[in-house]
């Protein structure tokens, strides 16, 4: 052939050859360019199948265009000669590198998420590749990943949501017939059993956990002893492997790794968002040095003085120099939750240190006489239980911001950190400049942290004080913007004036820090309450931008991808950070586990909630979460055992009353259900910011289709979108789902919920 023209397209040179076919590079004589020509091999030209496999391929890749994809310019045949021609890509494929390379957890994670990219626009246009492998990954001199050979690839007919249940491929279940590569297959193309999108990401898991291990997962001595362990085996633990980088990332592989498509990634773009995640973590401009992360736990401060009510101000101090620190970007700092949970722990230094995985600890006192202080800090090595540094402190209350500044700066010092210009800001910042006001506020966020409707009203009294005492005030003012929150979502004055005084207050933090992590927060919240949740979440992004380490608004990013958003995919490394940073405290785990029941990981989910439980053995609201997963997952007898224990309980809240209430809906005893559903209870799902679709579950159970409409549209109302919960996922809505009304619901929010798709995916 060489030498020789097809078409107008003169032969220069033979590249490569496979199963397919052969490839030349070739000369374009009509546009003057260089191009790759495949062609299909003459013993095959007569062949149908195989001749409309090669045309198959041509015209699949043709109409994707992706920078990720390998393009296909032409296609056609010339007298005996069928070929196709490509864009000629200068480089080598991945099995190339890895044969010369140990490649590094960043080009690892930089390659699998470009690859990622290019198989999220397959699926897209309903393509799966069905034999994703290194050999079929190109690498460019350029630094472009491209993805090659679609000659297997079959259009599913998969719908641009990438919907987990839509079209399937059949038709290959003989062995030795098997379609794929022995080895980068998933369980169901072993089986022979129908695919779709999802069986790409086993593969590419497959290719992940060989870029950053340098072996393959489930390679053994014949092909048969490889499909077995695809079907029965886990590959060795990643972290065994020197190379494989941050958590999130041997996280992501082992999910695209699991047995059964509805635990993986249910999309390609999840999966590069969460790569990118992961890699940003630890490479971003948020992210800690590159080294070895220095982490601290401030132990809560022990208040020496004589009157126990001083107390406010050692956890006051506590909670400033965990602020202090926190702004050190290089530096982890456990959360002021889950330090709190440690005042008065008789552990020793060694086991805290270890089980919070942390490497140094802070302890401190105070004493507080009158205006008169006295304080000691001591750092301490957590491994050795060696001490690093030790100070006293002597002053007045007017020194207290001189003190807390130089107990930062001394732990800085003590760790050998570098402060950028920002940090130093931060830490030598005085939140309140009056010292009386600055007492007053300190006061408030004790009573805050008690969640009582008295606590939250002198919290309120003491903030105004403060407020009268130094005039406007960002901390005041979320202070008060808080407490006015946590009315509303406790229910205590869950009304239009609570919302109300939200925003006014939200509205002069904004006025006077407009680009602050709070001012964002707050104006998120507002936003989440008000049903905008594509405005509430851009809100929260950005918080999380400025503050990686703020808690509560991790919490409710995490929470409005999880619920609002439907996706919940987007939470997972927003939560491994406040489990990171935030590990004590129960809310965290509880958090986790909604992502994980959202993501359809049932399993995972339950463990999380039992495990939680047994922390906070009296929490109806966990109960609550585990009788719906149990009910989704047809466990009947354990979901009406468990309302059952819950009913013993003394607490009749409205978590308790809703599984009574849930518990008579899923036996269909219409009457009861509603006799046990007091107005009191209905109305606070009815304004939940999340969980308020679980009542059209409810009222769907027991044959209620209107009220189950009304409550599914006032979630749609309230800024919910999660369409595939709606639509798929929850099997408790499966009676409404043919009402023309909830159709109409479907096709409203669809078009949005893909938009954000498309902006989470970019």
């Amino acid at each position: 052939m060489i030498g020789k023209a097809i078409s107008h397209y003169r032969i220069i040179s033979k590249l490569g050859e496979g199963g397919m076919g052969v490839v030349y590079r070739a000369h374009d004589e009509t546009l003057d360019r260089d191009v790759a020509i495949k062609v299909l091999p003459e013993i095959f030209a007569t062949n149908p199948d195989r001749l409309a496999r090669f045309e198959r391929e041509a015209k699949v890749v043709a109409r994707l265009s992706h920078p990720n994809i390998m393009a296909i310019f032409d296609f056609g045949r010339e007298g005996d000669v069928t070929y196709a021609v490509a864009e000629l890509l200068e480089g080598e494929t991945l099995q190339e590198r890895l044969k010369n390379t140990q490649l590094s957890w960043r080009s690892a994670t930089e390659i699998g998420a470009a690859i990622t990219d290019g198989l999220a626009a397959a699926h897209r246009d309903g393509i799966v590749h069905r034999d994703l492998k290194p050999s079929n990954i190109f690498l460019t001199t350029g630094g472009l990943a491209k993805v090659l050979d679609f000659g297997l690839a079959r259009n599913v007919d998969v719908p641009r949501t990438e919907d987990a249940n839509a079209g399937t491929v059949t038709g290959y279940t003989v062995p030795g017939s098997v379609l794929g590569t022995v080895g980068y297959m998933s369980p169901e193309q072993v089986r022979g059993e129908p695919v779709d999108h999802r069986s790409d990401i086993f593969s590419l898991g497959c290719v992940l956990y060989e870029m950053v291990t340098g072996r393959q997962a489930f390679a053994r001595d014949t092909a048969a002893e490889t499909m077995t362990a695809i079907l029965t085996e886990d590959p060795a633990g990643l972290r065994t492997f020197a190379s494989v980088g941050p958590s999130a990332i041997t996280i992501a592989i082992r999910r695209c790794l699991e047995k059964r498509p509805g635990a993986r990634f249910q999309s390609a773009r999840d999966l590069a968002f969460v790569l990118r995640s992961a890699a940003l973590a630890e490479t971003g401009p948020l992210a800690p040095t590159p080294s070895v992360e220095k982490s601290i736990l401030v132990l809560p401060f022990v208040n020496l003085s004589a009157e126990s009510e001083n107390e406010y101000f050692s956890d006051g101090l506590t909670d400033e120099i965990i602020s202090d620190l926190a702004k050190v970007r290089s530096l982890r700092v456990i959360s002021r939750t889950s330090a709190m949970r440690l005042k008065g722990t008789d552990k020793d230094i060694r086991t805290i240190g270890c089980e919070l995985n942390t490497q140094y600890v802070l302890e401190g006192s105070v004493r507080k006489v009158g205006t008169d202080l006295r304080i000691t800090a001591q750092l301490i090595d957590a491994a050795s239980d060696i001490h690093l540094w030790s100070e006293k402190y002597a002053g007045t209350m007017a020194d207290v911001f001189d003190i807390q500044e130089k107990v930062s700066r001394s732990i800085v010092d003590a760790l050998s950190l570098k402060l950028n210009s920002e940090e130093s800001r931060g830490i030598a910042e005085r939140p309140i400049a009056d010292v009386h006001a600055y007492e007053c506020y300190l006061r408030a966020r004790a009573e805050m942290l008690k969640g009582t409707k008295s606590g939250l009203e002198r919290a309120l009294r003491y903030l105004k004080v403060g407020l009268e005492i130094v005039g406007e005030n960002v901390h005041i003012y979320t202070g008060m913007a808080e407490v006015y929150t946590f009315y509303y979502e406790y229910g205590i004055k869950a009304d239009e004036e609570s919302l109300r005084n939200v925003e006014t207050l939200t509205r002069k933090v904004v006025e006077i820090q407009p680009n602050s992590a709070e001012s964002h927060y707050l104006r998120g919240r507002v936003e989440r309450f008000r049903g905008s949740v594509l405005k509430a979440i851009r809100h929260l992004e950005n918080a999380f931008a400025i503050d990686p380490n703020h808690t509560n608004n991790l919490l409710f990013l995490g929470q409005s991808y999880t619920f609002a958003a439907g996706r919940a995919v987007l939470a997972e490394p927003l939560l491994r950070r406040l489990v990171e940073i935030d590990p004590l405290t129960p809310v965290t785990s509880y958090c986790l586990g909604l992502s994980q029941w959202m993501n359809g990981q049932l399993d995972l989910a339950l463990s999380t909630f039992q495990k939680f439980s047994k922390l906070e053995p009296e929490s109806t609201a966990a109960g609550l979460i585990i009788v719906h997963i149990l009910a989704w997952q047809q466990k009947y007898d354990e979901v009406f055992a468990l309302i059952e224990q819950i009913a013993q309980l003394d607490s009749h809240d409205v978590f308790s009353e809703w599984c009574l209430f849930f518990g008579y809906a899923l036996r269909g005893e219409r009457t009861l259900a509603l006799e046990t559903l007091s107005e009191d209870v209905k109305r606070y799902y009815w304004n939940d910011a999340d969980i308020n679709w679980l009542g059209a579950s409810a009222y769907a159970l027991i044959g209620e289709r209107d009220e189950a409409l009304d409550w599914l549209e006032h979630a749609i109302d309230r800024g919910c979108i999660n369409y595939p919960l709606f639509c798929r996922d929850d099997p408790l809505l499966d009676s409404i789902r043919g009402e023309e009304r909830f159709k109409k619901l479907m096709d409203r929010i669809r078009p949005e919920w893909e938009r954000f798709e498309a902006r989470a995916g970019v």
